[in-house]
This record gives structure tokens, sequence and C-alpha cells, in this order.
């Protein structure tokens, strides 16, 4: 006769104790979930950054012309320079859509010799100091520039010192945002729903156009959020390439330059206006540049 062995319920990797949790394993370590504690030798310093960065911007909130805010933000001096600012911070940013989003294609997307030194002329924006980048444009697109010289003797276009100048050296500086988020997402996207459009007989405009626009459409968003951010804040190429004219150049930041001087109060009403700006922006970019796995 044969003896069968019989398994009681409670026996087994599957065996669950009376309460239906699963038993510890053998092997397995056990994990104690304990809090972290802080060394004070990184808390201070860490603190004294944190204070660093907010306590100006508290200082602001703090001296600021409470009571006659409306009427420094309603003066005409303010009025102008904030609408050529919203007015030359929308430019530069379809400039750099019009230039910026096919660029990031072709980093993104072919074989271009010499890729990687485009990739840091494109990025060379960002770390340039921007007044320097200011002479540059003065050099190349001014009256006796490389460029600048040939649009005065043949179309009599002046670029310096007019508000299309405000627009080029804004675009210049927020360019390279835009492109770089561009580009992020164009690498992050699948490039087999375009090879799909292509053996459907798309040509490759057709298919940038109906399917890589759509599955970049976040990135392009978010790349132009910045780009006018950064167009609405620059300071020191607009000043060299395009001057500060009241009505015609002076954007914010150059109102708030001049005003310390003569009118502090209506330097700390920009600058606040500045402000609200910076932080609808990062607002508004929260969930794809401040969020934590």
């Amino acid at each position: 006769m044969s003896r069968r062995t019989t398994r009681s319920p409670a026996s087994g990797p599957d065996a669950r104790d009376a309460s239906g949790a699963e038993p510890a394993r053998a092997g397995r370590p056990h994990r104690r979930r304990r809090g972290r504690r802080v060394p004070v030798a990184l808390l201070l310093p860490a603190l004294l950054g944190l204070a660093f960065l907010t306590l100006p911007l508290i200082g602001l909130l703090i001296r600021a012309p409470w009571s006659t805010l409306s009427e420094q933000l309603t003066s005409t001096e303010v009025c102008d320079a904030l609408r050529l600012s919203l007015f030359c911070a929308t430019a530069a940013t379809a400039v750099s859509l019009v230039l910026g989003v096919p660029l990031a294609w072709v980093l993104a997307r072919t074989e271009l010799p010499g890729r990687r030194l485009v990739r840091a002329l494109v990025t060379l924006p960002l770390v340039l100091p921007p007044v320097v980048g200011g002479v540059a444009l003065l050099l190349v697109l001014g009256r006796r520039g490389i460029v600048g010289s040939w649009l005065d003797s043949t179309f009599g276009i002046t670029l310096p010192f007019t508000t299309t100048g405000v627009v080029i050296a804004e675009a210049f500086v927020a360019m390279p945002f835009l492109v770089i988020s561009v580009e992020g997402a164009l690498r992050a996207a699948d490039p087999r729903y375009e090879e799909a459009a292509a053996t459907l007989g798309a040509s490759r405009l057709t298919a940038f156009r109906r399917v890589t626009l759509p599955l970049i459409a976040p990135g392009i968003g978010a790349g132009a959020v910045l780009a006018w951010a950064r167009a609405l804040g620059e300071f020191g190429a607009t000043i060299t390439f395009a001057g500060n004219f009241p009505g015609r150049t002076q954007t914010m930041p150059l109102a708030v330059y001049l005003a310390m001087e003569s009118d502090p109060e209506a330097a700390i009403a920009l600058s606040l206006v500045l402000l609200v700006v910076s932080i609808a922006v990062l607002a508004g970019l929260r969930d794809r540049w401040l969020s934590t796995p």
C-alpha cells in the first residue's frame, strides 16, 4: 500500500498566519523604516543657502510701496515699458519657435556632421554673458557690421537701437531654452510613429506636421514658456544692442535699472511684476521641471 504524504494547510511557501499575513521567509531581510536625520554639518549651510536665496525676495515684498502700487503701475513710463516688454518677449518667442523647432529636429533626428559642435554653439548663449552677446550682435548687425552694413546699403534697414533690435537681442538669448526643451522631447518621442506614417505614404514634412508636432507639443509649450520668460527678463544684450530709449527700446528690466536712480518706488513696482511673472512660469512648469520621482 502506497503511503500518501499530506501537507497541512499551514505548511508550504504560500502559507499565511491566522491574521492573513504572509510570514517572514528565511533569508529575507526585515526592513525598518527609520527617519532620516539631517546632519548638522549639512543642515546649517542648507538653511543659510535658503536664506540667501529667499531673503532678498522677502525684502522686496516688505519694502514694496503697497499703498501707491496701483499708481506706480499705471504711470505712463511703467505702462510703456510693460507694453513694450510684453510685445517684444512674445515676438522673440515667435521667432524662437519658427527657427528653434526645426533646429531641434535636426539635432535630434539627423546624423548631421559636427552635430556636437552645432549643439555646443546653440547652447553657447546660455553661458555667454548677455553683454557679450549684445556686442556680438552689434558687430554683425550694426551699421558697420558684417551683415548690417549690407542691409543698410541695400535695403536701408537699420536694426540696432530699434524695437526690432530688442526682439533680435531677446530671441538670441531665449532661443537656446526652447531648442533644448524641444530636442529633449524629440529624443523621448518614439520615432516608430514617424516611420509608420512614412510607410503609409506621408512625406517627411507631413509626418513632422501631423505626427511629430502633436507628440512633442508639451515640450514645445514648456520651451516656449521658458523662452518667453527669459526674453522678458533680458537686460544685457538689449541695452548693448538696442539701447535704452523710452517707448522704443526701454523694456521693464531697463526701466528698473533707470528708475533706481530717480524713482525707487517705481523700480520696486516693476520688480514685483517681473517677480510675479517668474513665479507664474515656475507654477506652470511645476509638473515638468519640479516633480520628483
